[in-house]
């Protein structure tokens, strides 16, 4: 059954609809991309996912419970991280810092939790470090993380969300800006999540998306107008227009 599911969600910004009446089934456990050309509402579609959008109409269904617009500090309290398409660190802060800290913004309750000092959390410093060596950073943790490569930073983004114990790990073109070389690594390392969460991801690389994805979603101006497997996706010819830049059909 579906960990999240989305019935008609719909967002618009005046007279522009970004998402429109998108219904979307998301099996717990798999990697589901949602892929199209720029300006198709993806990232508006994540938004609305992580309560950054509150939906002009229609459902969210996460784990059973309907989550359309519920703020962002709930939707995390709930399970679900993001990465962005843009790097998110404390540059000044060691690494180990960075996913520390995001450990222990998922604690609850707050109550207490600021007067006692840091290494009071033996538990947060333990799960930062599982989640660095998951993400192959650990032996680099004390280092700041304004000293590491751009492919290493997007590594550590990725274990900020991790960090948080999430049921559904939401990834925003998690290759964005990488070389060939960190593309590999980068798509190896997401390998090793499938199946460890549930994942949703976003990328423009679509070699990427066809070698790792379970199922896929094709947006176009704001719609839906295909899903499958990467086979049926790879020769659909509604999806092939819309990345030629012709107008999908109804």
């Amino acid at each position: 059954m579906p960990l999240v599911r989305t019935e008609a969600l719909t967002k618009s910004f005046g007279a522009l609809t970004a998402v429109n009446a998108v219904t979307l089934d998301v099996e717990e456990g798999s990697l589901h991309s949602v892929i199209g050309p720029n300006g198709a509402g993806k990232t508006t579609f994540f938004n609305l996912l992580t309560g950054h959008v509150t939906p002009t109409s229609g459902r969210i269904v996460f784990d059973g419970r309907d989550i359309a617009g519920t703020p962002p500090h709930h939707v995390a309290h709930l399970g679900i991280a993001r990465s962005f398409q843009r790097t998110s660190i404390f540059p000044a802060l060691s690494i180990l810092d960075n996913v520390w800290l995001a450990a222990f913004a998922r604690r609850k309750p707050w109550r207490g939790l600021a007067w006692r000092r840091a290494d009071g959390y033996p538990e947060l410093t333990e799960r930062a470090h599982q989640v660095l060596a998951d993400v192959g950073l650990d032996a680099a943790a004390s280092r700041p993380a304004r000293e590491i490569s751009h492919g290493e930073q997007r590594q550590l983004e990725l274990a900020i969300a991790l960090a948080a114990s999430p049921r559904l790990l939401l990834l925003d073109e998690p290759a964005a800006g990488l070389s060939p070389d960190e593309t590999q690594k980068m798509v190896a390392l997401v390998r090793t999540l499938k199946g460890r969460y549930t994942i949703v991801l976003i990328e423009h690389k679509i070699d990427v998306v066809m070698t790792i994805s379970d199922r896929i979603s094709v947006m176009h101006f704001g719609r839906v107008i295909a899903e499958g497997t990467p086979a049926e996706i790879r020769g659909h010819a509604e999806v092939r227009r819309a990345y030629l830049g012709g107008t999908a059909a109804p």
